[in-house]
């Protein structure tokens, strides 16, 4: 047999086979064919064969992102300036003006998720009075997680907020003395008010969407995911927007694998929304890159326990499980598998008594079914996931808001949020994953980090030894089991012989680097179906042919997604405005300009700027200079 291609002299890590020195594989009609040593593998090549040296870099089975929002986050991408991984927040608004200077009337400028205060050097989130110094004209709209958005004066106007717009139940609209909108939209703890603003804004054209969508995907081929499970999402409709994925997939265009879930859109017609799809949509319809995958992550309405950790918990409605009930009986007797949004163990307890009810009339047998987040559940709830043939997918949100959970419910509990070892120790399916792009980022190695430092983006230590993971097993969440999710752990999660062939190559070696440099782990090169869809560094000439950025003012021409002070942009000279918070928030930007040595001392200033010196305190002696990176 000759293969199409062979990878060889690497560092290539099998989730099976970790005793075995391998450092090559062969890669014939999208599968893996050989796996082994260079001399075993060789024996596969042809004239044909394409060779790939590995230049002993590690390699890894391709990353699987179990609980993402890839079809949404598509369609969106490049209308949305990243804040994600940038260091402080005086970079963040110099991003944030640059953008603002370029893009045209009537479109938003907008911060969509990813990022938390507690990864900028100030320690800080931005003030309205900064934003609309910046942005006097244009709309501007920032979330931050799913508790809060900043919305300029521009914005306001946009969507037509007055001082008589009434807030919707369970968010809050922020008012002034005089009762007029300061431009501040809380979810309190409904972030439905968040969502249902952000859409009033401008979309892309299909063209643009269709553009926006690959760049996404290219951008998660940049972290080595070669494979996501979409867990639909608000205002995200079925069929209709997933027309651009339908039409990449037909056009074998997509370089992510994508199974998806759908999610319910109507208030108070679930279950007539599922009704119409287990009758028109097969299960599992599709093929290996693009296949449906059941029902949720939202099933019905009244279940929804919205996890904004700077609020108290939610109690849900009474009609909750009659609502719920209804539902989970169609999809086990159409055998559907679905998941569910469960933040606290409070409701995973209702939910499961709805889910233990159904089973006795109609078992569930055997069927897949997920609890997703599940940050606060007991060993005895996890029991019963167990004995119900359930799985817990986990995603990194404590990365983005242990600082908030830790405040409310102190250290002990923090310390097991999720508890993930326990999952693991008793035997049930676990999958990691983002939940990206409105609460965490969609780089699955802070993911990593977090689970194995045990810290968050903002460095607080909020694991111990007792509950961190090692490298091998956090790994193996992202890969074989995330393949769990989507009934795929036959052909996916591995690099073995028959399993579809799709790997990392990354530029660091997870496995020996010191646990700070796991966050910025990136992939030299992504395949995805025995195909090279990503490309750089020493592989750069394997790289496929790079597709324009449409529309040419999108923020990730200027930035690329998530931060990289490669592709930062620069700092211009510009007045913000006049007074003494304008001033500081200049002298911010200009103090920040320098992304490798300062000038002075030739001292690693990007460094230290990650680091916990306060150098963001401008009347200190040091400070003042722009450098406080004196002693290093």
């Amino acid at each position: 047999m000759t293969a199409d291609m062979i990878l060889f002299n690497g560092k290539i890590h099998t989730i099976g086979r970790q005793k075995e020195q391998v450092t090559a594989v062969a890669i014939k009609d999208g599968k893996f064919v050989a796996v082994g040593t260079d001399g075993q593998i060789m024996a596969f090549s042809g004239t044909s064969t394409k060779i790939v040296d590995l230049q002993k870099r590690r390699v890894v089975p391709g990353i699987n992102d179990s609980h993402i929002h890839l079809i949404r986050g598509g369609l969106n991408f490049n209308l949305e300036l990243r804040w994600d991984g940038v260091p402080s927040l005086a970079d963040a608004l110099r991003m944030l003006k640059e953008q603002v200077d370029v893009t045209p009337s009537p479109q938003w400028v907008r911060v969509v998720g990813g990022w938390s205060e507690f990864q900028f050097a100030e320690r800080r989130m931005p003030t309205l009075e900064e934003i609309n110094a910046i942005a006097p004209d244009t709309p501007v709209f920032i979330l931050h997680l799913y508790d809060r958005a900043f919305m300029n004066r521009a914005a306001l106007r946009a969507v037509g907020y007055t001082k008589d717009t009434p807030a919707p139940p369970g968010g809050e609209i922020q008012r002034d003395a005089s009762g007029e909108p300061t431009g501040l939209i809380i979810a309190s703890p409904n972030a439905m008010i968040l969502y249902s603003t952000l859409a009033k804004g401008p979309k892309l054209s299909l063209e643009h969407q269709v553009n926006s969508t690959r760049h996404f995907m290219a951008e998660l081929n940049r972290f080595g995911i070669t494979s996501v499970i979409d867990a639909g999402g608000g205002f995200q409709n079925f069929p209709d927007d997933y027309k651009v994925v339908n039409e990449l997939n037909d056009q074998k265009q997509l370089t992510v694998r994508i199974a998806y879930n759908l999610f319910t859109q109507k208030p108070k017609e679930e279950l007539e929304d599922f009704k119409t799809w287990t009758a028109s949509v097969d299960l599992y319809q599709g093929d290996d890159m693009y296949r449906h995958n059941g029902a949720g992550e939202m099933l019905v309405f009244s279940a929804a326990d919205f996890e904004d950790f700077r609020q108290p918990r939610p109690d849900l409605p009474e009609n909750m499980e009659a609502d719920l009930e209804r539902v989970v009986r169609l999809l086990v007797e159409k055998r559907w598998p679905f998941r569910l949004h469960a933040t606290y163990n409070e409701s995973i307890t209702r939910f499961l008594e709805v889910f233990e009810k159904v089973n006795l009339d109609i078992p569930f047998a055997g069927l897949p079914w997920i609890f997703d987040h599940a940050e606060t559940i007991d060993e005895r709830n996890i029991e019963r996931v167990k004995a119900l043939g359930g799985g817990i997918a986990i995603q990194s949100r404590m990365a983005y808001q242990g600082e908030y959970f830790r405040d409310r419910y102190g250290e002990k509990a923090t310390a097991h949020t999720p508890p993930v070892k326990k999952m693991l120790e008793m035997g049930v399916p676990v999958g990691g994953g983002s939940d990206a792009t409105r609460v965490s980022s969609y780089n699955p190695w802070v993911s990593m980090f977090w689970l194995t430092a045990g810290k968050t983006v903002g460095g607080l230590a909020i694991y111990n030894e007792q509950t961190v993971l090692s490298r091998e097993t956090a790994l193996e969440l992202y890969t074989r089991g995330s393949a769990w999710f989507s009934n795929e752990q036959q052909k996916k999660g591995d690099i073995a012989v028959g399993m579809l062939a799709d790997l990392a190559v990354l530029n660091k070696d997870y496995f020996e680097v010191p646990e700070e440099e796991i966050k910025s782990i990136e992939a030299d090169l992504t395949v995805v179906d025995g195909k090279i869809v990503y490309a750089k560094g020493d592989f750069y000439s394997f790289s496929p042919p790079k597709i324009p950025i449409l529309p040419d003012w999108s923020p990730t021409k200027s930035y690329n997604g998530y931060y990289s002070p490669d592709h930062s942009g620069h700092v211009n000279s510009v007045q913000i405005g006049n007074s003494k918070a304008d001033l500081q928030g200049t002298t911010a930007l200009l103090i920040h300009s320098c992304k490798g040595s300062c000038d002075v001392h030739a001292h690693n200033h990007d460094a230290v700027r990650r680091s916990n010196l306060p150098i963001n305190n401008y009347t200190a002696f040091w400070g003042a200079l722009g450098c406080s990176c004196f002693a290093f």
